[in-house]
């Protein structure tokens, strides 16, 4: 890409010109911290080989793109995935809030581009203080990085994780904190295997119920327990279909909802060795490693087209 075509872009061209393929229905996109062994330059005609609609591409510290990078490489990553027939529908973004280093630059460049989603998130409580008190404190924060997003006319969507001290990992502080803001400026990026760890028997359902309507993204892995060596239980990412994760309700949930997508694909099991956790290298052979992405990817096909998520 010549830099008078990155200039064009990033100055506001119309979003149909920036876009790098006609939007799928709730397209799904290969998290591209699973192919952080290869450059954005073989990962998008890969992600189109395998059968996704789009790249969800990782512009954080230690991704495939660094931040203070992303005015230079995003637009080459975009022309990456149109020349592979694929569009880049969202980002994952390290941004918390609006003073997080580079954040106006990401969300303007990501503006510039079409790219009208990005992953956001990081919220922790501090132990020992009032979560009222931290709460209102986050909304604040919520508030600005709302105004920003709406200045850019893109859509921040708060990553969900399970464990301690994460916002998010309750569910019902997020939507607090979403509901006084449009959900297009602000959202949930729903993960539906961080959901399950933290009410696997119902309380991910309460969770979908309350925070689907806030969704503008969701992330899809699967999960079980296991006791590890030391006797404590703890949760262990399994291949899509292995696990707890009632896939078939969740999705029936979402196509009620009238989600439209992006959809995020994750693989961090441990039969994917580094590629699980954004190594730079890979430690099985990649035919086996492409075998994985393409057999979960087939089942989750398989269960949109059964919900009616996607034809």
């Amino acid at each position: 890409m010549t830099r008078r075509t990155a200039l064009t872009l990033l100055a506001g061209a119309p979003a149909a010109a920036a876009a790098s393929a006609p939007p799928a229905a709730v397209p799904v996109c290969m998290f591209t911290k699973h192919l952080q062994w290869t450059s954005l330059a073989e990962a998008a005609p890969l992600a189109a080989e395998l059968g996704f609609d789009g790249l969800d591409i990782t512009v954080r510290p230690g991704g495939h793109l660094e931040p203070e990078r992303v005015e230079e490489e995003l637009p080459r990553a975009m022309e990456h995935a149109r020349r592979a027939g694929i569009g880049i529908p969202m980002i994952t973004s390290g941004i918390v809030d609006t003073a997080t280093p580079h954040a106006e630059r990401v969300i303007r460049t990501c503006a510039g581009l079409g790219i009208r989603r990005y992953r956001w998130g990081g919220f922790r409580y501090r132990d020992h203080a009032p979560l009222p008190a931290q709460l209102a404190e986050f909304e604040r924060r919520v508030r600005d990085l709302a105004a920003l997003n709406r200045q850019y006319g893109v859509c921040a969507m708060y990553h969900t994780h399970s464990g301690r001290n994460q916002v998010g990992a309750s569910f019902w502080d997020l939507y607090l904190l979403l509901k006084p803001f449009s959900p297009d400026e602000v959202s949930a990026n729903f993960d539906i295997g961080h959901a399950t760890v933290e009410g696997g028997l119902g309380g991910w359902l309460h969770s979908a119920r309350l925070l689907l309507p806030y969704a503008r993204g969701l992330s899809v892995k699967d999960v079980r327990w296991r006791k590890a060596e030391d006797g404590a239980w703890q949760p262990d990412w399994c291949a899509l279909g292995q696990g707890m994760v009632r896939l078939h309700e969740f999705f029936t949930l979402v196509k009620q909802s009238g989600f439209a997508g992006p959809l995020q694909l994750h693989f961090e099991y441990p039969e994917l060795g580094g590629a699980a956790s954004g190594k730079r290298e890979s430690t099985i052979p990649r035919e086996n490693l492409l075998g994985i992405f393409r057999r979960d990817l087939a089942l989750l096909r398989s269960l949109l087209r059964q919900t009616g998520v996607r034809a």
